[in-house]
């Protein structure tokens, strides 16, 4: 499971476009809305949703009245993918400091 979120722990790794995840979170946007709300330039946020794009976090849509407009959403698959690492990884830890807990309990009964 590890080697199918590095992807897409790498592509959040720079801020703007986590910024772009939160945006895109609340609402489908174009590239312009996005550039413009994350302070960046119309390239740069090309770049970013490039990036978004090839690891599958979002994806884009055509226009049907406008072929050069692009309407980029957050794709769900992924977040679901990262949810469940997350939550394997928190019932590891949970498991583990349960029985550190149990044996920190006996050490203090004996």
């Amino acid at each position: 499971m590890a080697n199918n979120v590095a992807p897409f722990f790498q592509a959040l790794a720079d801020p703007t476009r986590r910024r772009v995840i939160e945006l895109l979170g609340d609402r489908a946007h174009r590239a312009g809305e996005l550039a413009k709300a994350a302070g960046t330039s119309a390239p740069a946020m090309s770049r970013h949703l490039r990036i978004l794009l090839e690891t599958g976090l979002v994806a884009d849509e055509r226009v049907p009245d406008d072929a050069r407009l692009r309407i980029f959403r957050l794709r769900r698959e992924p977040v679901l993918a990262l949810q469940s690492w997350l939550d394997q990884l928190q019932a590891h830890w949970n498991e583990q400091l349960g029985g550190f807990k149990r044996y920190v309990e006996e050490k203090e009964q004996s």
